[in-house]
């Protein structure tokens, strides 16, 4: 038996329907909605759901710990939201905000516009930290891997735009050796 998956998501201050497998939640940051596949069942008990799967099949066990995992991302997202922070690493490289776009001046000979989803809200806490923030934790996390892939770090002077708990492993440059 999966233990993630037989474990009971509290969902005390959250608002829960349930259409068949098609789960809609709302909470104080906002309403995420997402439909789960047929052969998993999804059970409200009073404050908690219950995930479960009708028999041991590969296929079955695989979706009973992700459907609980999605579920409760989904909660979090909506009671707590999610966040990402940038750092932006190198001379001259700097963010802002113009409207509600993020203008990434990194060196190119342009600037970049990153045009963000309705439901993501970045923040340019100073010009070289960003932090994206939302309730869907997918969008979130795909938001900042695009900005970071504007300019990844790179391992000999470190420059580029890292997640603040990434560690850049350092090479050593023609000089060591």
């Amino acid at each position: 038996m999966s233990r993630v998956g037989k474990k009971p998501i509290n969902i005390k201050g959250v608002e829960f329907s349930q259409d068949g497998n098609t789960i809609k939640i709302k909470g104080k940051f906002g309403e995420l909605k997402k439909s789960f596949h047929q052969n998993i069942s999804i059970n409200i008990e009073g404050e908690e759901v219950l995930v479960t799967r009708p028999n041991d099949l590969r296929e079955n066990r695989a979706l009973h710990g992700l459907t609980r995992a999605l579920i409760n991302n989904m909660v979090q997202g909506v009671t707590e939201g999610y966040t990402k922070t940038l750092d932006i690493v190198g001379v001259g490289y700097k963010a802002e905000i113009k409207g509600k776009n993020l203008l990434l001046t990194i060196g190119y000979s342009h600037p970049i516009y990153l045009i963000p989803p309705e439901e993501i809200t970045i923040e340019v806490v100073t010009p070289t930290q960003v932090k994206v923030s939302g309730c869907d934790k997918e969008l979130v996390g795909q938001i900042a891997a695009k900005i970071r892939s504007f300019r990844k770090p790179e391992p000999y002077k470190g420059k580029g735009i890292k997640y603040s708990d990434e560690t850049i492993i350092r090479k050593a440059g023609k000089t060591a050796g």
